[in-house]
């Protein structure tokens, strides 16, 4: 069984790779990142390492690596003969290989290659797969389009686990912590021929998507943002601080009770998720960096994403947010220079009118909501 898989970093390697290998699948990781695509075609393996008591080695091999700069040709191929193609680029990469993996859609009509095909993609996002699917769509001529819809699945999926910002003098070298969790939505797949060991099918993704979406990235941004606030450097640091992990915990537990009220989730099984996500980042073998978790602050303010999202919903339906909205007073005042988007949110501050910013960065159109933020924002404002 052959793999395609776009993204060769950390996540691609420590998380995405090993599982496919796992389930004995070949894998062509595709990025522009020559020293990495370089060393897997000279060597074909590499090691994962597990941030845990003991280092537990994982060795994955049967890979190699394509430029897709240098050689989009040899993309395309792969892609027709491969029976899984998955991405872990980021959400704002997409759309640049939209047109590479449309090539390789057309390439297998013309070839005849009728056997289904599922694109998965996994990223930090709601609805990734859809949305990737949309991007290639653009590319693909009606009559390709007609072929994808008959070959083509492209599953959404949630994928979870904390590859940490990290140097190796060993470029494949990657340390990852041993939680895992890759959940994809069975109902959108056209491949049914297989399922990977170490991935949950299921009917509905969406209440798992927003499970881990609104605890996990919700969770670690706010250790992050107050961390930074209260001038911590690491995760690590910033959890050892009670405020930090009441803050936490508070977040929590309001996320929780939209995540109960809204999916029905079981609120037993819901606390132990929640404390299973807070040993996580209180794991000592991992050392993440405030700015890697806080960076991008403009994208984590958006509509859907992490805070606003549950605070609209939450105030949608009368219950609690006023932890979440004392993060997002924090969130901005997140001021690190080596961010481009917290650069560019500092410098909106300043030369803006703070409720503009607020509704231009969130697509709120709540002024209830928006002056709540602004005043958050004013009482964090350092």
């Amino acid at each position: 069984m052959k793999a395609v898989h776009f993204g060769a970093g950390n996540i691609g390697r420590g998380f995405i790779g090993e599982t496919l290998s796992s389930n004995g699948f070949s894998i062509d990781f595709v990025d522009v990142n020559a020293t990495i695509i370089d060393a897997l075609k000279e060597r074909h393996e590499y090691d994962i390492e597990l941030a845990s008591e003991g280092h537990k080695k994982i060795h994955v091999d049967n890979v190699d690596g394509i430029n897709n700069k240098d050689n989009p040709d040899q993309v395309i191929k792969a892609i027709n003969s491969a029976d899984v193609v998955t991405t872990a680029i980021g959400p704002k990469i997409l759309p640049f290989i939209a047109e590479l993996i449309a090539q390789g859609i057309t390439e297998r009509k013309d070839n005849n290659n009728e056997n289904p095909l599922d694109i998965v993609a996994c990223e930090n996002m709601i609805g990734g797969s859809q949305f990737l699917k949309d991007e290639v769509y653009k590319y693909l001529s009606d009559e390709n389009k007609q072929f994808a819809n008959k070959f083509i699945g492209f599953p959404n999926a949630a994928v979870d686990r904390i590859v940490p910002l990290q140097k190796h003098d060993d470029p494949l070298a990657v340390s990852v912590e041993p939680f895992k969790e890759w959940v994809i939505d069975k109902s959108q797949m056209k491949n049914n021929s297989f399922k990977l060991d170490g991935v949950e099918y299921v009917e509905d993704l969406e209440p798992f998507i927003e499970r881990k979406l609104f605890s996990v990235n919700t969770g670690h941004a706010t250790v992050a943002y107050t961390g930074e606030y209260l001038g911590y450097k690491t995760i690590g640091e910033a959890i050892g601080d009670v405020k930090v992990l009441e803050q936490l915990k508070n977040v929590l537990r309001e996320t929780g009770s939209l995540l109960i009220d809204k999916w029905d989730f079981d609120s037993k099984s819901l606390k132990e998720y929640q404390e299973k996500i807070i040993s996580r980042f209180e794991n000592k073998y991992i050392s993440d960096d405030i700015l890697r978790v806080g960076r991008t602050p403009i994208r984590k303010l958006g509509h859907d994403e992490r805070f606003i999202r549950p605070i609209r919903e939450l105030k949608n339906r009368n219950l609690s947010y006023e932890n979440l909205l004392d993060t997002v007073g924090m969130v901005m005042t997140f001021d690190e220079s080596a961010d481009e988007e917290s650069v560019k949110l500092q410098g909106m501050l300043q030369s803006k009118n703070t409720e503009d910013v607020v509704r231009e960065i969130t697509n709120l159109e709540d002024q209830d909501l928006i002056h709540q933020i602004v005043l958050s924002y004013e009482n964090k404002k350092k």
